[in-house]
């Protein structure tokens, strides 16, 4: 695998709940490169459970959307928004126990993306979905954000 790849390169104190390394609840995923691939690793905590001892499903789609985000940035040097997600919960994420996520593009484009991502634990794939990613430029990653565009973000713009 490859360099690690984390929030940190969107500079300091910036406010994604999950990448930033320093955000009071979020995730804090680190990321790296596996061949075609973007992985993490997350082991959830009660923080983030619904039903007792299992992750909430609303956050298992935050952190399945967070990958599909680093596999823009990881694997085509660009960022890009969320615009459509469709995914499936196939078996529940105990809280306490690692998951293991991939992401990888499935069907690349000049302006939308799809991306497929995998949760495993323990062995089991608790998730399957794929999502679509809008690439924007300077200017329409400025429009969607309402203000200028960060410095540190200015090298992922396309």
């Amino acid at each position: 695998m490859s360099e690690t790849l984390d929030g940190s390169i969107f500079g300091e104190g910036q406010p994604c709940f999950g990448c930033s390394p320093d955000h009071p609840f979020g995730f804090r995923l680190t990321f790296a490169r596996d061949g075609d691939d973007i992985v993490t690793r997350f082991t959830p905590t009660e923080r983030y459970q619904g039903p007792p001892g299992i992750m909430h499903g609303g956050l298992v789609m935050t952190l399945a959307d967070e990958l599909a985000a680093w596999a823009c940035i990881g694997l085509l040097d660009t960022f890009g928004f969320t615009a459509q997600m469709n995914g499936r919960l196939k078996a529940p994420i105990r809280i306490g126990r690692e998951v293991e996520g991939r992401a990888r593009i499935v069907k690349p484009g000049s302006r939308v993306v799809s991306i497929e991502v995998r949760l495993r634990q323990d062995e089991v794939e608790t998730y399957e979905g794929e999502l679509r990613f809008v690439l924007l430029d300077r200017a329409g990653a400025e429009k969607m954000i309402g203000g200028p565009l960060p410095e540190a973000w200015e090298r992922f713009a396309r």
